[in-house]
């Protein structure tokens, strides 16, 4: 009997040295149903030609996959039940992961179960006239499309000026996510009044304090919790410096958060699915918001799971893509906490040099099991960059395992110091 055949949306080289270290690789092969180049770093999205190629490339391997699986956000994680329902594999329905990634949608279904934990919100049509005056928010507040990833156009609005900076871009930009998107909507029976919705963007209010994610699955309605990683920012900035696991949160306010998941996940009605959540957790008037809810595993935090637990949770992907309950994500790895550090300019500008790869081996053999991911290249201008936050430009991203927080920080300080940027600036801040 052959080897179970896996199709991945958007599969890259880094996620797939990842899966075939897992014990599934004894009886399961990776195929990618699209690259990962396919995905991100492209001009625009054509959501049917994307399906088309990934069914053939699918069929070009079997008529019958026995699991079609994603780790990326949008396209991938939305083409997944797509895929799924044309080849009879098991997975969520379109419908549910579109209640995640859909973020008006996903509020209104939100605010049925968890009214407490969500801000204001509202949308509406940034083109339109007289649109700032409209937003019954008072400043300051997040706009953002309804469907982004990575902070993709969100801005926090102070005032009339910050509104204004953002427009061009907007303008420039706004159909890149929410096009592709509604295509969806026009596409695939899904509810008029979400689909046709003529407003693209969306305002929040703000919710503050300390940021979390919550990862889980839920698997025949059962609703599973089994890692919490922080979500560290710059300091006084939107900007994320690294995630770190596990949660150092207190624990009552982890199984707060997990609580909520568990009772927004079920009302939503995603099964058999991994999920991440984003959470804040304000101290000053102990108030736990959620952010947003992604309907898969966060990629970002593999590695940390890798060097915590001597496994990563692409595990709990691939288990529940093959229809089976994930087994516990709970063993010993060779590091007590791991973190996921990004290196970022704060200005525009064209790269002149990155770290070479001597320089980066002479980090590894110092460090062993320290993962270095350089994002740019010599001549490479930062404004140019695909899914970035309105604010920052990555440069590069590093993993790094510890026994405690304090080692962990003391190494990625000597490898921030080790790897040598070259940014010929521009003069321009990032909006």
């Amino acid at each position: 009997m052959g080897k179970k055949k896996i199709f991945i949306v958007g599969l890259d080289e880094f996620n797939k040295g990842k899966l075939e270290r897992l014990p599934h690789a004894e009886y399961c092969e990776f195929h990618g149903a699209l690259d990962f180049s396919e995905i991100r770093g492209v001009e625009s999205f054509d959501m049917k030609a994307l399906i088309e190629t990934a069914t053939e490339r699918i069929r070009a391997v079997t008529d019958r996959p026995d699991a079609i699986a994603a780790y990326y956000d949008f396209p991938a994680t939305d083409l997944v039940p797509i895929l799924a329902e044309r080849f009879g594999t098991p997975g969520p329905t379109l419908e549910s992961v579109l209640k995640c990634e859909h973020k008006y949608w996903s509020r209104l279904e939100q605010q049925k179960t968890i009214p407490d934990n969500i801000p204001r919100f509202f949308a509406f049509d940034p083109l339109a006239e007289n649109a700032l005056e409209n937003i019954p928010l008072l400043p300051p507040y997040w706009i953002k499309p309804i469907k982004s990833f990575r902070s993709f156009l969100a801005y926090r609005i102070n005032g009339p000026g910050d509104y204004e900076r953002a427009l061009p871009e907007i303008r420039e930009k706004g159909d890149y996510m929410t096009e592709p998107f509604t295509y969806l909507f026009r596409t695939y029976p899904l509810p008029a009044e979400i689909g046709q919705m003529r407003e693209t963007f969306m305002a929040e209010s703000l919710l503050s304090g300390a940021m979390c994610t919550v990862e889980g699955y839920v698997y025949k309605g059962e609703v599973v919790i089994y890692g919490v990683v922080d979500s560290v920012r710059e300091q006084d900035r939107s900007s994320f410096t690294r995630y770190e696991y596990p949660s150092s949160m207190p624990r009552e306010i982890q199984f707060r958060m997990v609580d909520v998941s568990r009772r927004v996940i079920s009302g939503i009605g995603l099964d058999n699915s991994p999920f991440n959540i984003e959470f804040f957790w304000d101290q000053t008037h102990d108030h736990v918001g959620l952010l947003e809810i992604n309907p898969r595993i966060s990629q970002a935090h593999t590695d940390l799971f890798e060097k915590v637990h001597g496994i990563s949770h692409h595990a709990v992907m691939i288990d529940l893509a093959l229809g089976e309950k994930p087994g516990p994500v709970d063993g010993r790895g060779r590091f007590r906490v791991a973190g996921h550090f990004m290196l970022r300019s704060f200005r525009n500008g064209v790269v002149r040099r990155v770290p070479s790869a001597e320089e980066i081996e002479s980090i590894q053999k110092e460090m062993p099991d320290t993962v270095v991911r350089v994002k740019v290249r010599p001549g490479m201008k930062l404004s140019d960059l695909h899914g970035q936050d309105s604010y920052s430009y990555e440069l590069a991203v590093v993993y790094i395992g510890g026994q405690d927080q304090a080692e962990l920080l003391e190494k990625y300080d000597r490898c921030a110091k080790e790897l040598k940027f070259e940014i010929e600036g521009d003069g321009s801040n990032k909006v």
